[in-house]
């Protein structure tokens, strides 16, 4: 299960959108998230839907790679859906026996919610996919600048977020790796109450935790061995610029926004 998390993960390549200036992905990352909630009819969804896979066609990052990222999600979206199916009021009965009741809209609320959740995930993974952790970093310092003049730390957040995504992969590694080396000891993690599942996971995290201390650590004294220093008078290797084809791309993330109102407010 641990190595189907691909958050952080990134897939080098040359393709178009991996071309694209990191900020305009991640104001297309905020376009299509609010043109998900936006959506109001089955019309919506289906061209959200094909709107991430065009842009996952492009990118070559393949479809089971998605998926791939959505299995440690299973739980939460078996869980949103029982909590629509089983808890939404209304008239329209399908089921009801005793205290079990099941309506359309109850129905219709899990289906919308399931599919909400898997394209958010996949669309916000697309952006990890094809950008890197620096990349990242340099886009959202340029796009947060204009705060800096309220004081806001704009670069030490940027710069937070991307060592963060970057040690996802790393901190999930090292987890496989403790607990492969726990149950070689006899350490018994996957039979059990779930009590006792949580029990078991007691002498994982605290190997985990002292782990993440100490990388944080050894990154810290290699940055100022260096002499690192962000901010002010950082210069960088490659300068962000925007050209023809982030226009391009921008004007189709409005066209997904216009797409998704015409079509909810047609009722398609």
């Amino acid at each position: 299960m641990l190595k189907d998390i691909t958050l952080g993960q990134y897939f080098p390549d040359d393709t178009p959108i991996h071309r694209l200036d990191p900020r305009t992905k991640l104001i297309l990352t905020v376009v299509y998230i609010a043109a998900l909630f936006m959506v109001g009819s089955v019309g919506g969804y289906v061209l959200t839907a094909l709107w991430l896979a065009a842009a996952a066609h492009v990118s070559h990052i393949k479809p089971k790679a998605l998926f791939k990222g959505l299995r440690p999600l299973i739980f939460l979206m078996v869980f949103t859906a029982i909590i629509n199916l089983f808890f939404t009021s209304g008239e329209d009965y399908l089921l009801h026996w005793r205290f079990i009741k099941i309506t359309y809209t109850g129905l219709k609320n899990a289906v919308v919610m399931v599919v909400r959740v898997m394209l958010l995930v996949s669309g916000t993974f697309m952006l990890t996919y094809t950008t890197s952790p620096l990349s990242i970093t340099d886009g959202l310092e340029r796009l947060l600048s204009p705060l800096k003049k309220l004081h806001v730390p704009v670069y030490e957040l940027s710069l937070m977020m991307s060592i963060a995504l970057r040690f996802i992969p790393t901190l999930i590694e090292e987890t496989d790796r403790i607990m492969s080396a726990q149950k070689a000891r006899g350490a018994d993690l996957e039979t059990g109450s779930l009590v006792e599942r949580a029990k078991a996971l007691l002498p994982l995290l605290i190997p985990l935790f002292v782990s993440a201390f100490r990388r944080a650590d050894e990154l810290a004294l290699a940055m100022e061995c260096r002499c690192y220093n962000g901010g002010e008078g950082r210069t960088r290797m490659k300068q962000l610029r925007m050209e023809r084809r982030d226009a391009v791309a921008l004007l189709l993330g409005a066209a997904l926004v216009a797409g998704v109102l015409v079509l909810g407010r047609l009722g398609l």
